[in-house]
């Protein structure tokens, strides 16, 4: 019988690593430090994988640095396995008993939405006028998207999909149910979208899958190729960008003419590239992006699917940033925030701006302003705005400061985060 292994958890909270505090690793959410301070407690490999759901080689390989920890759903079993409080990990923080049962329910409110959906497109006689209804409303959606609270946008469509659902209960003419699974597909996106913004990742992928399915079954390309762009931001935000790259190639795979989304798969493609320190081919996918967006044009629109130039300029300017290029990223984030401004719509682009150039401006060692622009990042947001997307991001950079330059600007700023994480919108 194995033996069960209890982790303190003062450990994370007193406990030092190689003469650091071991919180230090945790805001780095460096595994491998983490398996080796609880190896050098006593604590087995086999122990350590037993608890976070590993082999007890893959949990030896991590310590030993031969294998690297990204994907969020690991790092959430670390979080929960070892008993490290998720918040100090960058994962959200735990909730009161309440919280959580409303958290609970409305997840597996979600979850039977969306598989309800699921199955009503794999099995469905329609007025025209009902399917432009629900085509108006979903048009509706896209177009007040960026303007909208996630929390907002997840109720909003509800109604939308359940119409999709009952109508496609019966199979229909192949016509109407063409333009029934591109409703599906939109809304299912619209939904997978909010759900990453609230830091949701398993419910944001199961949405993607299912906004995937709507697609191929609409059987139209151009909608398959918007599917798979946008669910090329998941495993950028919260995951692995490797996965980022697969989508975006996956989408460009699909593209039989040049159009907004297939620039947005390439630009997200370039910024994926750069993160993981493929320089060169980063700035090859930067030319094919602006090469597919002129081809394509500029639509300037505010709806949620559109690629318009400030969101082209914003992927360049991360890809820059990555790459190392902080002067060409400054320049590109100047010219995507001035045309942000400009826009009559809100979004939440220009605070994911603003905290690429903290992350940049930490890298040069200016802590203070690092700190400075990323508390008026998550400032310019409104409380329902300022959600685990952006707030993730932030807790990078107070990540990325050394302990000892963490100033009276940088701890006010890890102070304003951690309030801003009590009272950030839970999906």
């Amino acid at each position: 019988m194995p033996v069960r292994v209890e982790v303190d958890p003062s450990w994370w909270v007193a406990g030092t690593w190689e003469g650091r505090p071991i919180r230090e690793f945790l805001e780095r959410r460096d595994v491998t430090a983490i398996f080796r301070f609880l190896h050098a407690r006593g604590v087995s490999y086999g122990a350590i994988g037993g608890l976070v759901g590993l082999s007890p080689n893959r949990a030896a390989e991590i310590a030993k640095n031969v294998r690297q920890v990204t994907a969020y759903e690991v790092l959430e079993r670390v979080a929960v396995g070892l008993r490290i409080p998720r918040a100090v990990m960058g994962l959200g923080c735990e909730t009161g008993p309440a919280t959580q049962t409303a958290t609970v329910e409305r997840s597996e409110g979600l979850a039977a939405l969306r598989m309800q959906l699921e199955e009503a497109l794999a099995a469905s006689t329609v007025t025209t006028r009902q399917l432009e209804m629900i085509e108006e409303a979903t048009h509706g959606h896209i177009c007040d998207y960026q303007s909208t609270a996630p929390l907002d946008v997840l109720q909003n469509i509800a109604a939308e999909c359940s119409d999709v659902v009952a109508l496609s209960r019966r199979r229909q003419p192949a016509a109407v149910q063409a333009r029934l699974s591109a409703a599906a597909a939109l809304l299912a996106t619209l939904s997978a979208d909010a759900l990453m913004r609230l830091g949701d990742a398993t419910q944001a992928r199961l949405w993607y899958r299912t906004a995937a399915i709507a697609s191929d079954d609409s059987g139209h390309s151009r909608l398959r190729v918007l599917v798979r762009a946008h669910a090329t931001m998941l495993p950028y935000y919260f995951g692995d960008p490797q996965q980022t790259i697969m989508l975006a190639e996956h989408a460009l795979e699909l593209s039989t003419t040049p159009c907004p989304v297939t620039a947005l798969a390439a630009a997200a493609r370039a910024r994926a590239l750069a993160r993981i320190g493929d320089i060169g081919q980063a700035r090859s996918a930067m030319r094919q992006a602006r090469h597919l967006f002129d081809l394509a044009g500029d639509s300037d629109s505010n709806a949620a699917f559109e690629f318009p130039a400030r969101r082209l300029l914003f992927y360049l300017s991360g890809t820059a940033a990555w790459a190392g290029d902080v002067t060409t990223a400054y320049q590109l984030q100047d010219e995507a925030l001035s045309l942000y401004q400009a826009s009559p719509s809100p979004s939440i682009d220009p605070a994911l701006i603003l905290i690429d150039r903290s992350m940049c401006l930490a890298r040069e060692h200016r802590t203070g302003e690092a700190a400075t622009v990323a508390r008026e990042a998550l400032a310019c947001l409104s409380e329902p705005q300022r959600t685990e997307i952006v707030l993730s991001r932030a807790r990078d950079i107070v990540a990325t400061i050394p302990a000892g330059q963490r100033d009276g600007t940088v701890t006010e700023l890890d102070d304003y985060l951690r309030e801003c994480t009590r009272r950030k919108p839970v999906p």
